[in-house]
């Protein structure tokens, strides 16, 4: 049988603790009411009735139930305690390395194929040991704030927040997360709380390429790291292009302390050139990075770049690899904006082999 709510009805969450007396229908969403008063949306189908009679069938039937006559009182009886069990709740398991927060913040497609007609689901991913007190919201046009949803989320879990179409994304122009971690019946690690603001690019959500695979998702998703390995995250992403053009090179006086990456060939094919590996890990262009800055370094990585990349122009057809590893990304983002614009229609670009290189290198064949 079709579980059916209706107004009225006790329901219980599936996908989280917590439940109450649905108060009001909206489509496939209905909003419950808790014993503290406390109205949470949630979808139809994460809820499941505890008990079909209604609160007003309820009292419909009190007020229509035939008066009994009520007995003379009787001397007072003792009171007798309610010993039925309870159900105990369930204390999740904690892992190792749970102690560190990681939240996520997820958009979902329904199809895939069918952007921007499909409709959308926003998912809060808590991978700690820790329960999460939590806040999504919006902000208007004025500035004004919005709770979109509020809860618990228990350790280990990915609980979902809304459904939404095409027409509501401009509502999700500028979101926040505000979450409190703490445990329950344990001593633990105080965590300061998250505030983070986010400004997604809403017309990604039309796109299919800006929709990738994530650990926590079994489809791709446009995903936004809350906090990650106990970071809380900012709301820009790092000016790659400002930073290289912006610090002055290495004075002459340092260059003693260089070294020449390794450079080797590593396959010969017939009639084909071979493929030139040029590790960009700093500790194989230097000695020591005593002295040097972090813009220092990327400076150096760069700049061996342009001197493979320079010396190999004219040699159509050559396949050279970077290894520049995985890291915060920001040696691959200074070698893509290279390759964009100082050498733009003169080479083609790729990932090179997973299974040879991992997720940390880029490959560029001459034209």
């Amino acid at each position: 049988m079709a579980n059916i709510i209706k107004k009225g009805d006790i329901v219980r969450f599936l996908n989280s603790t917590g439940g109450g007396t649905v108060t009001r229908i909206e489509g496939n969403m209905v909003y419950v009411t808790d014993e503290d008063g406390f109205d949470t949306p949630v979808l139809a189908k994460e809820c499941v009735v505890v008990d079909n009679s209604t609160a007003w069938e309820k009292a419909k039937a009190r007020v229509e139930a035939p008066a009994v006559s009520q007995p003379a009182p009787a001397a007072a009886q003792p009171k007798v305690k309610d010993v039925t069990p309870t159900e105990p709740e369930i204390v999740p398991e904690e892992v190792e390395g749970g102690d560190i927060l990681n939240i996520v913040l997820g958009y979902e497609a329904e199809d895939l194929k069918k952007l921007p007609d499909t409709r959308y689901f926003a998912y809060l991913v808590n991978d700690s040991n820790y329960y999460l007190y939590f806040t999504y919201m919006s902000a208007s046009a004025d500035g004004g704030w919005t709770t979109r949803y509020a809860g618990i989320v228990e350790p280990g879990i990915q609980v979902l927040l809304e459904e939404f179409g095409a027409e509501s994304l401009s509502s999700l122009e500028r979101v926040a997360v505000q979450a409190i971690a703490f445990k329950k019946g344990k001593e633990f690690e105080q965590k300061a709380p998250v505030s983070v603001t986010l400004k997604p690019d809403v017309t990604k959500f039309f796109k299919l390429h800006c929709f990738r695979s994530n650990p926590y998702f079994e489809t791709p998703v446009i995903a936004f790291d809350i906090v990650k390995n106990g970071v809380v995250a900012g709301t820009k992403e790092p000016d790659v292009a400002k930073l290289v053009e912006s610090v002055s090179k290495p004075k002459p006086a340092d260059r003693k302390k260089w070294k020449r990456p390794v450079v080797k060939n590593t396959e010969r094919r017939p009639g084909g050139n071979g493929i030139i590996e040029v590790d960009l890990h700093i500790d194989e262009l230097v000695d020591t990075t005593a002295g040097l800055s972090n813009a220092d370094m990327l400076n150096l990585q760069v700049d061996e770049f342009r001197k493979v990349m320079d010396g190999n122009l004219k040699h159509s057809g050559q396949k050279i690899v970077f290894i520049h590893g995985k890291g915060e990304g920001v040696l691959r983002q200074a070698l893509m904006k290279e390759l964009n614009h100082r050498y733009k229609g003169k080479v083609e670009v790729q990932d090179a082999s997973f299974h040879e290189y991992g997720f940390g290198a880029t490959q560029v064949t001459i034209r």
